[in-house]
């Protein structure tokens, strides 16, 4: 049986493995790499995740929003506008610390992975 820090280890594993694949220029959710990952109630431990994903340089955390296309987890980066800079330069607009069109640009792993 796993311990639970190792439950937690492979889980976040597996959620860096899905944001790795989330193409430039594109975004999802929190609770959209949950469901995927076939944990649909599992939204904040994505975003625990993605906090501590910032050690790695291959996860591109600026793409996970929550649902709505806040940019909720733009603190856990290395400066408070950081994530915003990085969602630009992808040629996102955002207005009030959240994503315009974000259904347009919304990048959904269950229609483009395979389980």
């Amino acid at each position: 049986m796993l311990s639970l820090n190792k439950e937690k280890s492979d889980f976040f594993e597996m959620v860096f493995a899905v944001v790795r694949l989330i193409p430039r220029g594109k975004v999802t959710s929190y609770g959209a790499i949950a469901s995927y990952l076939a944990s649909p109630r599992s939204s904040r431990l994505v975003g625990w995740a993605m906090n501590a994903s910032h050690k790695y340089s291959d996860i591109p955390a600026h793409r996970v929003l929550n649902r709505n296309g806040l940019l909720t987890g733009k603190m856990h980066f290395e400066s408070p506008t950081k994530m915003e800079e990085l969602l630009i330069e992808e040629g996102h607009i955002i207005q009030n610390n959240q994503l315009l069109n974000f259904e347009q640009h919304f990048w959904d792993p269950k229609e483009y992975l395979e389980r």
